[in-house]
């Protein structure tokens, strides 16, 4: 059986036949391959790993199996990847300014997984925004604006679909080799010619350790350019909550803040690092430092900011609308019923944020989902006053709960476990721990 020599191949550590390997991913997608020898490939791959080709070749295969998007002659096409965080609102800012300096970008993203938000709910806090393009409607969005943000779909590496249910079911959701195949398919599907991964490590991300982090991002970096796409990994910290808001409604305020010019110094750093480093790959006359100088003046100057109010009309905003959400944006996406302040014990400094904690409390007030079905509350998150390291007075106001349902008594005495606080200033500690390339850096 073809399987048979699949599964032996991986044990032994030896390379799969690529036709072979290629005919059982299209048969698991199409129903071909019976779930048990589906789970005694899978359970190979996760307890011995695959070599880079074999990775590359399921990712092909995984690709071919729907829709590619193709474009014509022009500026580079560019997207990145975030392993998902607390606050990760980058997404939002990146695309339009990536835009606003001339590049193509079809972001592919989804809703919230676990703790951490998802790109797409909180697009969908706007109202009207419509994520759910086809392929070609994708390619229409980018053509007339530069950029859209789109939800997976099934037209797209339609045999990921597939895998990730019977990885879901057999235990296997957290093998390295079929994270990357899976992540780096639907990305590739997008006809890219540069990507940039942030993958996150810390208390408040999937990946707990910078080893873990480390392999996966190796993983993926390999075998993206192994399909011919320029990649870096950025690996960040994910202790605590990127910026000062947290929750969808209140990431799309942040994200327009930042476009505005102004908003938290810490997400927009994320912005001007992710977005430099595509334009420094995709451009090999344009230095980092140069490339920083570009994102930089676009969010500075209002063309980012104009690329994202053209982006929500052209994906479903009222133009009016829009127009009031890139002016007066609390105006246009509301405010939750409710807002329970925790105030500073003593003088002293905000040290610490629990981004986990956060994250879990905005989730159980519908901020995210525990199953499919649950309906988020768009409104449900957290404003951060004081950040890690401002001098706080006693009762001054460290952080707003924004929820729609009564806190419990156990819930107060859980906020104020939020944040830390202390006599001392804490060191400043950048976000970026590493940066992961298959080639030498840039100067």
């Amino acid at each position: 059986m073809e399987v048979d020599r699949l599964v032996e191949a991986v044990v032994n550590q030896n390379a799969q036949d690529k036709e072979a390997l290629r005919t059982f991913v299209q048969g698991v997608a199409q129903g071909g391959v019976s779930t048990e020898d589906a789970t005694r490939w899978l359970k190979a791959v996760h307890q011995h790993g695959m070599k880079t080709p074999d990775k590359v070749e399921l990712t092909k295969t995984m690709i071919d199996s729907g829709a590619k998007l193709s474009w014509p002659a022009g500026k580079p096409v560019v997207d990145k990847h975030s392993t998902g965080g607390v606050g990760d609102k980058m997404s939002l800012m990146l695309a339009p300014a990536l835009a606003a300096c001339g590049y193509r970008v079809p972001m592919l993203a989804g809703r919230g997984l676990g703790h951490t938000g998802g790109t797409i709910d909180k697009l969908e806090a706007i109202p009207g925004f419509n994520c759910a393009l086809t392929p070609d409607a994708m390619v229409a969005a980018v053509n007339e604006v530069g950029c859209c943000i789109a939800v997976q779909n099934e037209a797209i590496a339609p045999a990921d679909g597939v895998l990730y249910a019977l990885r879901d079911v057999t235990d296997t959701i957290d093998s390295v080799p079929l994270i990357t195949a899976s992540i780096i398919s639907k990305k590739a599907a997008e006809g890219l010619d540069a990507l940039v991964l942030d993958v996150k490590t810390g208390s408040a991300a999937f990946m707990k350790t910078p080893d873990e982090a480390r392999r996966l991002a190796r993983s993926m970096v390999e075998t993206s350019e192994g399909l011919g796409i320029r990649t870096v990994a950025q690996l960040t910290s994910m202790d605590e909550p990127i910026g000062t808001h947290v929750g969808n409604a209140l990431e799309v305020l942040g994200s327009v803040m930042v476009l505005q010019g102004k908003g938290s110094a810490d997400t927009r750093e994320l912005v001007v690092m992710q977005g430099s480093a595509l334009i420094s790959m995709s451009e090999s006359n344009v230095s980092m430092g140069e490339a920083r100088q570009r994102i930089e003046n676009v969010l500075d100057n209002g063309t980012a900011l104009e690329k994202f109010r053209a982006m929500c009309v052209q994906q479903g905003v009222e133009p009016d609308l829009a127009e009031r959400l890139i002016s007066s944006p609390e105006d246009v996406l509301g405010v939750a019923e409710q807002q329970t302040t925790v105030l500073a014990n003593t003088d002293g400094f905000a040290v610490s944020y629990d981004g986990m904690k956060m994250a879990q409390m905005a989730r159980k007030h519908g901020a995210g989902r525990f199953v499919l079905a649950d309906k988020i509350d768009a409104l449900v998150g957290f404003t951060i006053h004081a950040t890690r390291g401002t001098a706080v007075s006693k009762n001054d106001p460290l952080f707003t709960f924004h929820h729609s349902r009564d806190l419990s008594d156990d819930e107060h005495k859980e906020l104020r476990t939020m944040c830390r606080t202390g006599t001392k200033k804490p060191n400043h500690v950048p976000r970026l721990i590493e940066v992961i390339d298959s080639r030498s850096t840039k100067a």
